[in-house]
């Protein structure tokens, strides 16, 4: 029992002076847990204290900080192949899967999940790199790319909006082919979503049935139109002509090579496959949350 109630927050440095994160923290170790803190300083850092804290037996991980983060240690784990749990404590700008997930933005209630039953929980896979919420490519991807920290202070979520809205100017299209199985794809896209969760990019809900459970992956292509500025309304806030797929694994194509932006993690290649991992991590979430199916 012992250590099922000892637990390690990986925090992101920025966070460190938090009071509200404190305070959580003090409220479960007088609920009976061991919670340790340690800090992330540099890249590198929150996958390798992962892997001190598996080591050590620790039960039960806490990220502490936004989407990358988030990736970083649910990658770690994932690579892992570890029993251990996973806590979400939303801390960044956009906080796309937290969100999603129902996951409550105030630490103390965040925290308040470590005594909830986790639930198992897929991953996506693209080459030896893991990500627990979504692949973006096109031009959702360079906007996430482009949105300055200190624009991101200033109005939040927000931020990715004001850059879409900026950048009307630099649309390029991207000519792809996508193959899954009974599913094939081929042409100009402005923006492209790989979903395990529903969001990315501060609010924007690319893949809207997602689910994190059921052992695939959502595909969301948004084709390249004659109407470019109708084109980036639907991506910024409607359905539009949206393409859409659910798959447990899809291969993407591009001759002149595809950026993509995994949680925050640039990727670039010609030919990429993605998969589904399922079950790959244990996460614990509001029984709720819209990504878990209703089976069972």
């Amino acid at each position: 029992m012992q250590q099922q109630r000892k637990a390690m927050l990986v925090l992101h440095g920025k966070q460190a002076m938090n009071e509200d994160v404190r305070t959580a923290v003090g409220q479960c170790r007088e609920r009976g847990w061991t919670l340790d803190v340690r800090l992330t300083w540099e890249g590198g850092d929150a996958a390798r204290l992962v892997e001190e804290a598996l080591q050590a037996g620790y039960g039960t991980l806490i990220a502490g900080g936004g989407d990358g983060t988030l990736r970083d240690i649910a990658e770690a784990m994932g690579k892992a192949g570890t029993d251990a749990t996973l806590v979400l404590l939303p801390l960044g700008t956009a906080n796309d899967f937290a969100k999603a997930a129902g996951v409550p933005l105030e630490p103390a209630q965040a925290l308040a999940l470590l005594d909830q039953p986790a639930h198992a929980v897929d991953l996506g896979k693209v080459g030896d790199q893991w990500f627990l919420n979504m692949a973006t490519g096109g031009f959702g991807s360079q906007v996430t790319a482009n949105t300055s920290e200190d624009l991101k202070k200033v109005l939040g979520g927000a931020a990715y909006l004001f850059t879409g809205l900026s950048r009307f100017s630099e649309l390029q299209a991207a000519s792809v082919e996508l193959q899954g199985p009974d599913f094939h794809w081929q042409g100009d896209l402005l923006a492209l979503g790989i979903g395990n969760g529903r969001q990315a990019g501060g609010g924007h809900e690319l893949c809207p049935e997602a689910l994190a459970d059921d052992g695939l992956l959502d595909i969301s292509v948004l084709p390249a139109p004659q109407d470019v500025v109708g084109a980036v309304r639907d991506l910024l806030g409607g359905e539009g002509l949206f393409v859409r797929a659910r798959l447990p694994w899809v291969e993407i194509k591009s001759a002149k090579g595809l950026n993509i932006n995994l949680d925050g993690e640039p990727l670039e290649g010609d030919s990429l496959r993605f998969e589904a991992c399922p079950s790959a991590l244990h996460v614990h979430l509001p029984v709720n949350s819209p990504l878990l199916s209703r089976r069972g």
